[in-house]
């Protein structure tokens, strides 16, 4: 292997290292749940607080997990008549240096669509939220159903590369 081929290979592994570093010493997500409307519904959502515990501005441009077709990142918008609609949210969710986002019932959320299974309670999910510099962030989420909008819990759980 010439030397330009080392020089190569090692500049690609110290960034793949410091990538997985930046995604676990920066995203925090708190307080996770997830809740579908009743035990037969196809789609349920998922609600947290993000925060950006580093120095650079970061942006959440999408999430997965296998319990459903299709997950998006959406909010709640009023139309002209007063009513509300949900949409997906184009081009991300975008969270400043040091700042934070709350992802609530009502606003934005990871919406899941066509769920493979129930969302029972006590269980818990897999879900990626994939950041813009970050990368993916791995949480686990539990399936609460008796959780009120306002209840706000302390659980703090940490990023990880997945």
């Amino acid at each position: 292997m010439s030397f330009k081929s080392k020089l190569m290979a090692a500049t690609a592994a110290a960034i793949l290292v410091s990538t997985s570093a930046f995604a676990a010493d920066t995203i925090m997500v708190h307080d996770p749940y997830v809740r579908s409307s009743t035990a037969k519904s196809t789609s349920g959502a998922a609600f947290m607080v993000l925060k950006n515990t580093g120095t650079v501005d970061d942006r959440l441009i999408g999430a997965r997990a296998s319990i459903a077709k299709k997950v998006e990142l959406h909010t709640h918008m009023e139309n002209s008549d007063g009513v509300m609609h949900m949409m997906e949210i184009e081009g991300g969710i975008p969270i400043a240096a040091g700042d934070q986002h709350m992802m609530v019932r009502g606003g934005d959320h990871v919406m899941f669509m066509g769920l493979s299974e129930a969302l029972i309670q006590g269980d818990v999910i897999s879900l990626t939220l994939t950041f813009e510099k970050a990368g993916d962030v791995s949480v686990e989420v539990p399936v609460d159903h008796a959780r009120k909008p306002a209840d706000q819990g302390n659980k703090m759980q940490h990023g990880t590369d997945g």
